[in-house]
């Protein structure tokens, strides 16, 4: 089924003001603050413990926050306003919000079809939106048999299709990859991101971080219950990212670069490494390189930019967050090579 761009691209979004939830003496979430904008996938990301799923209950209201609050701003599709409202005052909730946070919770002796009508008609829903929303997520045919002989990866699909009943604004998806095979990783992932592209708010939670590298535009880590950052996807990577540049004397490479090669450092071969920092653009970073090279008359063997995954950058940037810790194993390398020789 083909979904047209939403009318209002720029008026959707999730707002956390300075959350935290107590659950007795534990504090699960400390202080939050992030957006959650339209029109794009922001990955929610933060090691096991870290708040992550505390944080969007909260956010949906099914959980109470300490201090703090979420607020739902935009309009839904019956054209009633809301503005800076907690989800729980909105009117027409399932236009406003619709969610993944356990795909486990069905009644397993019902049929995906009956257990779309359930929620559909409870929240005033026609069964042709059920209809709609299971072709969306491949599940027409399937649809008839009972929900406890479905794999994990059809009760993810089920989920999207329930999550997308209300044709909501925004969507808060926690682990929607887990227990899909390649096939389904690659459909939740185009799904996922052609959902932001019709102008919803996307928050993602998941582990599987090589598939959130390709999938969000932007990024929220928290750990221990607090913020660590928010980032584009590109400024979170840009802080793993050096320029190799393999040249016959590093020292004078260096002094020509001048402040640019502060930072840097010399591998074996001669190899400079020259980290990209403050913004820096990477083309720009090379381009310099070269320049100076050329002034000093030094001749470039390789010029080779070199990039962490996401993993490696989110190890380190919750090294201290980590609620499990092991001795005596090496991490990854983590780094990506990109471009050639020049």
């Amino acid at each position: 089924m083909r979904v047209a761009p939403r009318a209002c691209m720029m008026d959707n979004m999730i707002t956390v003001e300075r959350l935290s939830k107590k659950y007795g003496s534990k504090l699960a979430v400390d202080d939050l603050s992030f957006t959650v904008p339209d029109g794009v996938v922001t990955g929610f990301l933060g090691p096991n413990g870290s708040g992550k799923s505390t944080t969007m209950r909260c956010i949906l209201g099914l959980d109470a926050p300490t201090t703090g609050r979420a607020l739902f701003t935009g309009t839904d599709v019956t054209g009633a306003a809301y503005t800076s409202q907690p989800f729980a005052q909105l009117p027409n909730k399932p236009s406003v919000a619709g969610a993944i946070l356990d795909s486990t919770w069905h009644n397993k002796a019902r049929s995906g079809r009956n257990h779309l009508r359930a929620l559909a008609r409870g929240a005033g829903i026609p069964d042709t939106r059920v209809e709609e929303c299971l072709e969306q997520v491949g599940m027409t045919d399937a649809a008839k048999d009972k929900i406890g002989g479905y794999s994990l990866g059809m009760k993810q699909r089920l989920g999207v299709a329930a999550a997308l009943l209300g044709d909501p604004q925004h969507l808060i998806l926690d682990e929607p990859v887990n227990g899909l095979d390649p096939e389904g990783v690659s459909w939740m992932r185009t799904t996922i991101k052609s959902l932001a592209a019709q102008g919803r708010a996307v928050l993602v939670s998941s582990h599987l971080l090589s598939e959130m590298q390709l999938t969000a535009d932007r990024l929220v880590v928290i750990g221990r219950g607090r913020m660590i950052g928010e980032y584009t996807m590109d400024e979170f990577l840009a802080d793993g990212t050096v320029v190799e540049a393999e040249v016959p004397d590093p020292a004078r490479l260096l002094a020509a670069l001048g402040p640019r090669g502060r930072g840097a450092d010399v591998g074996k071969q001669g190899v400079v490494r020259i980290p990209l920092a403050d913004g820096a653009d990477e083309a720009t970073l090379r381009g310099e390189i070269a320049a100076a090279a050329l002034r000093e008359g030094l001749l470039v063997t390789r010029l080779e930019t070199k990039r962490e995954n996401l993993e490696a950058r989110f190890l380190a940037a919750t090294a201290d967050a980590q609620e499990y810790r092991t001795a005596g194993v090496d991490q990854a390398d983590g780094s990506d090579a990109d471009s050639g020789a020049q």
